[in-house]
């Protein structure tokens, strides 16, 4: 987070590192941006004025591939039933077929660190579709493991060629405070069990079904609404903390921890006694 961020949010500043566990083949890791083609492909852009799918496309980091990759599935669960092809670059190659059942393995060359408390969402990219494959998603406690991850990809149609480029993002990571999901206390409520809400839902659905109506006619004068867009309600009640793009930081290169990294905040936990009948806290997870 950068400095401005952690003031606003009235917090100190995260640090995710990711230590380079091997120099080639390079992995790129970038802020994700918020474009993607096929939204910019829509009817005059349409699918741009969607601000949950320009934030969600915006929310971690993208890691790029090495290579260009061909992939072919046969439809067999034997490793051997997929073929990869590398038609450029050079060896060591980051794709391989390690589980079989049509699921294709991406080498991540980094051990990354969270603070304390924090689990890294380990996705595909948001909202880029891939016909032929299905990324798949783990969650991992980064702030204490001493393993690295893959990224796997689960082919969904044998016979056809699935085609990586090279640069083009093959998974995307973001940090989560674990526990926090379970903190919440989910509730079903009637509408008007909210006075103040149940007002403001009704008054966007008329003004919703009055503007539909109207569109396209000369009564019209705009083509969509944008009150979300902009973080204001029909009556010019506007959102504090509304936001329209995320501003990530990019990855900086450092040698070594600053001297102010203090152990606790490197992630690693501090030694303690082991009662008698007590596992350790920390384990070597057999895959």
């Amino acid at each position: 987070m950068s400095t401005a961020a952690a003031e606003r949010l009235g917090g100190p500043q995260l640090r995710l590192i990711a230590y380079q566990t091997h120099a080639f083949p390079a992995m790129r890791i970038v802020p994700a941006p918020v474009s993607r083609a096929w939204m910019d492909e829509t009817s005059a852009r349409f699918a741009r004025r969607c601000l949950p799918l320009l934030m969600a496309n915006q929310s971690g980091w993208h890691l790029l591939s090495s290579h260009l990759v061909r992939i072919t599935w046969d439809g067999g669960e034997a490793c051997s039933s997929i073929k990869i092809e590398f038609p450029d670059g050079w060896a060591p190659f980051p794709v391989s077929s390690h589980f079989g059942h049509g699921i294709v393995t991406w080498s991540v060359p980094y051990l990354f660190r969270t603070p304390p408390g924090y689990n890294l969402l380990v996705r595909g990219p948001a909202n880029w579709p891939k016909d032929g494959a299905c990324p798949l998603e783990g969650s991992v406690e980064a702030d204490w493991a001493v393993s690295s991850f893959t990224m796997n990809w689960k082919l969904t149609r044998p016979g056809i060629t699935v085609t990586f480029e090279k640069d083009e993002p093959v998974c995307m990571i973001l940090p989560q405070r674990r526990g926090e999901l379970e903190s919440f206390d989910p509730e079903v409520r009637p509408l008007d069990a909210d006075p103040d809400i149940a007002h403001g839902f009704r008054s966007w659905s008329e003004s919703r079904r009055q503007f539909l109506e109207e569109l396209g006619t000369s009564s019209s004068t705009e083509t969509w609404q944008k009150h979300y867009f902009k973080g204001v309600t029909q009556e010019g009640l506007y959102a504090e903390g509304h936001q329209t793009q995320l501003r990530l930081n990019e990855f900086s290169k450092r040698t070594h921890d600053s001297a102010d990294l203090s152990t606790v905040q490197r992630g690693r936990p501090e030694p303690t006694q082991k009662k008698e009948g007590e596992h350790n806290a920390i384990r070597t997870v057999e895959k």
